[in-house]
């Protein structure tokens, strides 16, 4: 990669980032479009939050992408937060416009991609997620405008009363559980929750009831725990690496204003995760 004088940087602020395959993946996308431009990532400690974000500005930075633990917590210190980004509480992608600094949130837009990709019809399905975090907020605001049935669920009693007192002022197919119980019910299912990042995790819900009729996503990027098991009970299983990729995609489009090379990106992606 040839760094000029004009080059414009993106990147990734996070704490920790050095687990991230974001820079090669648009890395390789500048080079195959021969745009001037670079991603790094940029490991910015919480209490250092704020003045990363005036650094966009001072750099000139096109605009970065934003992970753990600073999506919620960037939100004031931008100019602006678009509407779908402000429902889910949480900005992934930051864009700078001439010094003007705009959240977005391209997560669950690149979850819906992914399922589109795979062949997933999601329309008037029954979905259980299991997880009121941010990633389930994300999915969920775009989920419940097409299933029939969105069911969601969480230890923590008060994060998912709050996600579904959010989305049921702007849905009317949302409804908080309890427990998973039998997940025969549900068309397709998915974990929102990190567990299965590490092999010692215990799963997210008993996968007992899960038969060859499921759809078994996982936001995680790797083969999890639950995949595997979903797989050997002939399920059709979607990781995380494909909302990952689209979510990098849609910032993408946003800094630049061109499409670029999905399977370049792919490529560099997969490559990462091997």
């Amino acid at each position: 990669m040839k760094i000029t004088g004009k080059t414009r940087i993106t990147g990734l602020f996070g704490y920790p980032v050095e687990h991230t395959l974001s820079p090669s993946m648009h890395n390789a996308a500048f080079e195959n479009l021969g745009l001037d431009c670079c991603y790094l990532p940029f490991l910015v400690h919480p209490d250092s939050l704020k003045n990363a974000v005036e650094a966009i500005r001072a750099l000139n930075m096109a605009g970065v992408n934003v992970t753990v633990p600073h999506k919620e917590n960037v939100i004031p210190f931008l100019d602006s937060v678009n509407e779908e980004a402000s429902f889910i509480g949480a900005v992934n992608t930051i864009v700078n416009m001439k010094g003007k600094l705009s959240g977005y949130n391209t997560d669950g837009r690149g979850f819906m991609q992914s399922l589109t990709e795979n062949q997933v019809q999601v329309d008037n399905k029954n979905i259980l997620i299991a997880g009121a975090g941010g990633a389930s907020r994300a999915v969920s605001y775009y989920l419940s405008e097409k299933a029939g049935l969105l069911h969601i669920f969480d230890i923590d009693e008060n994060k998912l009363n709050k996600l579904v007192s959010d989305l049921s002022k702007i849905r009317s197919n949302v409804s908080a559980l309890k427990n998973t119980g039998n997940l025969k019910e549900f068309e397709i299912v998915i974990n929102a929750t990190p567990l299965g990042l590490r092999k010692e995790d215990p799963l997210p819900f008993d996968p007992s009831s899960l038969d060859p009729g499921h759809i078994v996503c996982d936001l995680i990027y790797k083969k999890t725990p639950l995949l595997e098991y979903a797989s050997k009970n002939g399920c059709r299983t979607i990781d995380g690496s494909g909302m990952l990729l689209w979510q990098g995609v849609l910032a993408f489009e946003l800094w630049t204003n061109v499409s670029p090379p999905v399977d370049v990106m792919r490529d560099a992606l997969l490559k990462g995760i091997a």
